[in-house]
């Protein structure tokens, strides 16, 4: 773990559970993307450094969740570097406790504040292309999180944050977090049919092809949906849509995957609702959700 791995030419990867992505600049000056989950990471990722002999620029982060930018405060302070994040995830990085504020609905009770869900505050800047090193762009991948992106590099080396889940995830688990279902598909379609050198998913192996990882991705999505829309056959409230998932894919519950788990499935009511596949009746002062047809 926290291998250092080259990509391409000066595109690198860290090997870590939230794969951070360095890449080479002029002379020892390197850049970083994302930072890993916590302070922990942030000083294996210095030590790293250290032992190569470069200097920290910037970060520049995909999308405000904890496990991207836990190293962020860490490295800022360590370093002096930098920090880029993209649009609302800017907010969300310099005031993290948006984050289990978002999934919970309100405000987090302390067993949701914590490193997994809420990361240390960063002074993090608005990303933009004026920011990036030169011969790299941005890529817009919104579905996952509020405005999250990736990146491709000089080398072609295209880094995909959390866009798509690796096979195993998505086998074991089944549902995964997923703020904008509608976006969400869009992107993977859209990731379906790019060409690179190489694809760096934080949570899936580099590969040279992504289009087939992206199809299984859409397909787990479509069942989801249909799972749910099944559940809907009777008029449901929200909670006993989730319970039902809960059972579905057999997923132990906690307070931290009823809030994942949980704004997920409301997403997807969100969804279906809006591509008319499901409705919304309020009876007896409960909001219920029924499949329609």
């Amino acid at each position: 773990m926290f291998e250092l791995v080259q990509a391409a030419g000066g595109s690198y990867y860290i090997e870590s559970p939230a794969k951070v992505g360095l890449v080479r600049l002029d002379g020892d000056a390197v850049c970083l993307i994302d930072s890993g989950s916590d302070k922990d990471a942030g000083r294996k990722i210095r030590q790293l450094l250290d032992a190569n002999g470069w200097k920290l620029e910037s970060i520049y982060n995909t999308h405000s969740n904890a496990d991207h930018i836990g190293g962020n405060s860490y490295l800022q302070r360590q370093t002096g570097c930098r920090i880029y994040a993209p649009g609302m995830e800017c907010c969300f990085t310099r005031h993290p406790v948006l984050e289990p504020s978002l999934l919970y609905g309100g405000c987090p009770g302390k067993d949701l504040r914590h490193k997994f869900l809420m990361a240390s505050s960063s002074d993090a800047e608005p990303l933009s292309d004026a920011v990036l090193p030169e011969g790299m762009s941005i890529i817009p991948l919104p579905g996952h999180f509020l405005d999250m992106v990736g990146f491709r590099t000089s080398d072609d080396a295209v880094y995909l944050a959390d866009c798509l889940a690796s096979r195993e995830t998505l086998d074991k688990y089944g549902l995964t977090f997923i703020y904008d279902v509608g976006a969400y598909i869009s992107t993977l379609e859209m990731v379906r049919d790019m060409e690179a050198r190489i694809f760096i998913p934080s949570h899936a192996a580099a590969c040279e092809d992504i289009s087939e990882l992206a199809c299984y991705n859409i397909a787990k999505v479509d069942e989801a949906a249909e799972r749910i829309c099944a559940a809907c056959a009777e008029p449901l409230s929200s909670d006993e849509v989730i319970r039902r998932m809960f059972i579905s894919y057999g997923l132990k519950m906690s307070m931290e995957q009823y809030v994942l788990v949980g704004s997920t499935v409301r997403s997807y009511l969100s969804w279906l609702r809006d591509s008319g596949r499901v409705e919304v009746l309020i009876e007896d002062s409960m909001v219920l959700w029924r499949r329609i047809g």
